[in-house]
């Protein structure tokens, strides 16, 4: 049986100054974003279309809004809307904590949909470039669940079974590493070997959507319902209720797409 570390918040202590780890994994992600984008656009097919680094840098400001503000308000629409309605000025105390990943994917959408108008362009071709940059930034997002000792997992007899002592002693599933694992690398480098080829516009955008709805849907059966939801309709969890359109709309971006345009 192993025992969660139970790490400081923060990462980096000087004098009254901290940097918290989750803020540490936000920066790493943003990182990561600008340097695998920066190879993206180094292929030919983007260099055709005139994508800079400039586009990059906006690309990333436009998302970090969209997760931002998607996430906080997707998490009060999804999860608690009656508390929010009746606490409408509780939704801007983010640092209580509160986000949530589709709602964010929503924020982005919208995002990208702003920058491809700005950029005269088509939002799956803008959506395509931006997919397979993603789940990294997810894997340290879930990295920086587990050392905070949240989003913990449905208890389990497994050998890696890990006990969380800010929440009880009972040996639960470490669902944020499988998260992190699945979501985040293995998504990832499935994404990163596919888009390294042409496939018609709209379709990498597709396998991203099937793929994290896959890996999250699996997931969810580890990890822990939140506590006022519990258990939705046929046993399943919120996080999967909202995977199933992902999944649907992947499956069709992926055999149904119309576009001949390649990317």
């Amino acid at each position: 049986m192993l025992i969660h570390p139970q790490f400081d918040p923060a990462a980096i202590r000087i004098g009254s100054f901290a940097i918290h780890w989750y803020g540490l994994m936000y920066l790493m992600a943003f990182a990561q974003f600008l340097l695998l984008g920066r190879l993206r656009i180094q292929a030919a097919r983007y260099q055709a279309l005139g994508w800079t680094y400039k586009d990059l840098e906006d690309l990333l400001f436009a998302g970090v809004l969209g997760v931002v503000l998607g996430g906080r308000l997707g998490y009060t629409l999804f999860y608690m809307p009656g508390y929010y309605l009746t606490h409408p000025l509780d939704i801007l105390k983010v640092w209580e904590g509160g986000m949530s990943f589709h709602g964010g994917l929503l924020g982005v959408l919208l995002a990208l949909y702003w920058f491809a108008k700005k950029r005269n362009t088509t939002f799956f071709v803008v959506s395509d470039l931006v997919a397979p940059l993603v789940p990294f930034g997810l894997a340290f997002g879930r990295l920086g669940n587990f050392i905070n000792g949240e989003l913990w997992g449905r208890p389990s007899d497994l050998p890696w079974a890990m006990v969380f002592p800010m929440v009880d002693s009972i040996p639960r599933h470490p669902s944020q590493i499988y998260q992190l694992l699945g979501e985040g690398i293995l998504l990832g480098v499935v994404l990163w070997i596919y888009s390294s080829k042409q496939h018609r516009v709209g379709q990498v955008s597709g396998l991203f959507l099937l793929g994290y709805g896959i890996c999250r849907f699996l997931a969810e059966y580890a990890r822990e319902p939140d506590a006022f939801l519990g258990l939705l309709g046929l046993g399943l969890s919120m996080g999967q209720w909202l995977c199933v359109p992902m999944i649907l709309f992947g499956i069709f971006l992926m055999t149904s797409f119309k576009s001949k345009s390649k990317v």
